[in-house]
C-alpha cells in the first residue's frame, strides 16, 4: 500500500493542488497530519479537497483547533492569532463542525506506521532538536512515527534501539530523497510542510510511504507562490502570511 503523506496545508490551495497534481498516480491511499487550515486565505477550499480524497486518517492540528474554537488560541504568536480568528470567521458551519471532529493525535495506522501533529507525547509539542526527536520515538508505539507541526522536513532514526544508536538529518531539497526502513530501526519522520514551509525552500513539501517495498520518498514541488500570497492580501491577512512564503521561512 502506497500512503500519500499531506502536513500542514494552512489553507494554501495553490500548493495543494499542485501537490495533488504531482502525487497523481503516486499513492494509494492518504493521511492528513494536522493543520488544514491557518495562515491562508482559503481555508474551506482546502477542507473541502481533503474531505474529496476521502482520507484513511485525519488527525487535528494547533491550528485547526483554533480556528474551530477548540482553543483559544492563547500560545499564539500575534500574526498567528490573527490568522486564526480570521479563519474561524470564514470557516462554513460544516467544515467548522469537520475541524472540531478530526481526532488528535497518535492514531495508530497499522503494524508499521502512526502519525501525530507534533509528537506521541503531545500534540502540540514541536520536535526541534534530538532530545525532542528521542523523546518522540520513546513515546511512538509504532516503528515508523510521522510527524508535522515544525514545516521542517526532518529524519530521525533508531538503528538497533539496545545499542542506542540515534541519527538525525535534514533532507537535502535538491534531490528525490528515499528513506529505506530497516527492520531493526525506528523512525521518526517530517516530510514537510505543503502551505508554508519553513526551512528556506518556497517548494511544497510531501511525502509517500510504500509499505511493502518499505521506504517513504520525499518530494519538493514548485507552485504558484504569486497566487498565494495575492489571496493572503487580498482577505486582509497581515503582509508577513504573503512574504513568508516566497522565503520559506
Amino acid at each position: 500500500m502506497r500512503y500519500l503523506i499531506l502536513s500542514d496545508i494552512h489553507a494554501n490551495i495553490d500548493a495543494f493542488d499542485t501537490v495533488l497534481a504531482h502525487a497523481a498516480g503516486r499513492w494509494d491511499r492518504v493521511l492528513v497530519l494536522g493543520d488544514l487550515v491557518g495562515y491562508g486565505a482559503e481555508p474551506n477550499a482546502v477542507i473541502d479537497r481533503v474531505k474529496e480524497l476521502e482520507p484513511d486518517a485525519v488527525i487535528r492540528g494547533n491550528h485547526d483547533k483554533a480556528a474551530c474554537g477548540l482553543d483559544d488560541g492563547s500560545q499564539f504568536n500575534h500574526v498567528a492569532r490573527m490568522a486564526a480568528i480570521w479563519t474561524g470567521e470564514q470557516l462554513t458551519p460544516e467544515n467548522r463542525e469537520y475541524l472540531r471532529a478530526l481526532p488528535m493525535g497518535p492514531v495508530q495506522i497499522d503494524s508499521l506506521t502512526e502519525i501525530c501533529h507534533g509528537t506521541p507525547f503531545d500534540e502540540d509539542h514541536y520536535v526541534f532538536d534530538g532530545n525532542d526527536a528521542a523523546m518522540a520515538l520513546d513515546a511512538a508505539s509504532r516503528p515508523l512515527c510521522l510527524y508535522g507541526h515544525t514545516h521542517l522536513p526532518a529524519i530521525f532514526k533508531i538503528v538497533a534501539r539496545e545499542m542506542a544508536s540515534f541519527e538525525g538529518e535534514a533532507p537535502d531539497p535538491n534531490r528525490e530523497v528515499v528513506v529505506p526502513l530497516q527492520r531493526d530501526s525506528q523512525y521518526l519522520l517530517n516530510a514537510g510542510s505543503i502551505g508554508q514551509p519553513r526551512d528556506g525552500d518556497p517548494r511544497a513539501g510531501y511525502g509517500v510511504l510504500d509499505d511493502e517495498a518499505r521506504q517513504v520518498r520525499l518530494y519538493r514541488v514548485p507552485y504558484a507562490v504569486e497566487k498565494a500570497q495575492q489571496k493572503i492580501m487580498a482577505a486582509g491577512l497581515p503582509a508577513s502570511l504573503a512574504n513568508r512564503l516566497a522565503l520559506g521561512r
